[in-house]
């Protein structure tokens, strides 16, 4: 079974499920989309990839109502995604959570792998942001000089 432990309320970054208490028959698929900030279109298509890690509860009428569970689930979902996971990693993460324990080594394994990736990634672009930097010292030094006229620009050989 998945456990999630709730933050503390001091805490700055609140889940965006921190809106109330999810009422016992549980939320539309708008009050969960509005409440976890994704679309609607984004909670079908969650379920349709298997990404969800137990069905959706739905009225005799075959509406989904989402619970507290489902909401705080589909934040990690939204988060991996943002993060770059592709869907197979998040499908392959939601089977793992899903079979139960037994597995917390696979799941360790493949967030370490995520977060090995977030850190090359945010070195590359942290590498990026110097250059743009020193672009944006010498501008202002050639402004400020009134030399910006003599700053390299490409010139068409045609």
């Amino acid at each position: 079974m998945l456990e999630i432990k709730s933050q503390p309320a001091s805490d700055a970054a609140e889940s965006k499920t921190d809106h109330g208490a999810v009422p016992p028959e549980g939320l539309t698929i708008a009050e969960a989309a509005r409440r976890t900030g994704v679309s609607v279109h984004t909670l079908r298509y969650y379920e349709r990839a298997g990404l969800v890690i137990s069905p959706v509860d739905r009225t005799s009428g075959g509406r989904r109502r989402y619970r507290e569970l489902d909401l705080k689930w589909i934040t990690i979902c939204t988060k991996l995604r943002a993060t770059g996971m592709p869907i197979r990693g998040i499908r392959q993460y939601a089977e793992l959570v899903a079979a139960g324990s037994g597995n917390e080594a696979e799941r360790l394994a493949l967030l370490e792998a995520h977060r090995a990736d977030i850190l090359a990634r945010l070195a590359s672009i942290q590498e990026n942001l110097k250059m743009i930097d020193r672009k944006i010292d010498v501008y202002r030094g050639s402004l400020a000089a009134g030399e910006a006229d003599q700053l390299w620009a490409p010139v068409s050989s045609r």
